[in-house]
């Protein structure tokens, strides 16, 4: 039998299968602290219940007060519902790091043999359960309350507009943590600001055919316009763009790879600055 060379190099597969289970360890660990913190904080349990409820319930009654057709109020609702999933679900991305900051112990993350790939995975495992128990929820007081046929699209439609609802999210959150990293504790606010701004301009309870010139062509580059296009034609509403789906998913994948290199790129000067010892103190 031949013997292999000293030093030569284990097939890819071989060094996947011993890693594998190191990197999913370092996953769980993010997920467990995530599932923790939410589960210990009343705040955290409140935001998936109380503002979603309201929001729902105030953007419904309002419909009924001003006498809106089925498909109308539908319409509304479609965005409501996407609004609270993607704000949820992002929040949790946010929170990973904001977190640390809140707590002064921003550092000991980086001093772990850990990386931001494990972080980003493990929260968002998190946000997007949390965010797909808002969206039942949402969707089942839409129905109870203003009775909305969520059912209407199917199944393969509704997986697809949750995927595009992640897929924002997980863009806003990863933003979020960049501009922490960047510009330290005057970012916070950020995590919540951002959402909002995609919400104005990406036609969250109006067509995107009503907003200004020039803004309305803005809206066209923001995947939240593309996914709702998609899902609100179901109910009879005219497309916008002749591929929504190719159009958010393109976006999206687009997108999400630049703010991950801008992730890099901010973690990269934050270390050489000394930005994390700074926020740890």
């Amino acid at each position: 039998m031949k013997l292999p060379k000293s030093g030569s190099k284990k097939p890819i597969w071989k060094t996947f299968t011993v890693r594998l289970p190191t990197e999913l360890n370092k996953i769980w660990a993010f997920a467990a602290r995530s599932l923790l913190i939410n589960r210990r904080n009343v705040f955290a349990i409140f935001e998936m219940l109380f503002w979603p409820g309201i929001s729902i319930s105030s953007v419904g009654l309002l419909t009924k007060f001003l006498k809106l057709e089925s498909d109308t109020v539908t319409f509304v609702l479609i965005g409501a519902i996407g609004m609270n999933t993607i704000q949820i679900a992002q929040l949790d991305l946010s929170y990973s790091l904001l977190y640390d900051v809140w707590s002064k112990s921003l550092r000991h993350n980086f001093m772990a043999p850990m990386s931001l790939r494990h972080l980003l995975i493990g929260t968002g495992l998190v946000g997007i359960l949390r965010g797909f128990l808002v969206f039942v929820i949402m969707s089942g007081l839409c129905t109870w309350l203003f009775g909305m046929d969520l059912g209407r699209p199917g199944v393969t439609a509704l997986a697809l507009f949750l995927a595009g609802m992640f897929l924002n999210a997980a863009i806003l959150g990863i933003l979020v943590i960049a501009l922490v990293l960047r510009f330290g504790h005057r970012a916070e606010v950020a995590a919540w600001a951002f959402s909002y701004l995609l919400f104005l301009v990406g036609g969250l309870y109006y067509p995107v055919t009503v907003l200004p010139e020039g803004i309305r062509e803005l809206a066209q580059f923001i995947p939240l316009t593309h996914f709702l296009d998609y899902f609100r034609n179901f109910y009879g509403f005219p497309l916008v763009s002749s591929s929504p789906l190719l159009w958010g998913f393109s976006q999206s994948v687009i997108y999400l790879a630049l703010c991950c290199l801008f992730l890099r790129k901010t973690l990269r000067t934050a270390l050489r600055r000394g930005t994390i010892i700074k926020m740890s103190e």
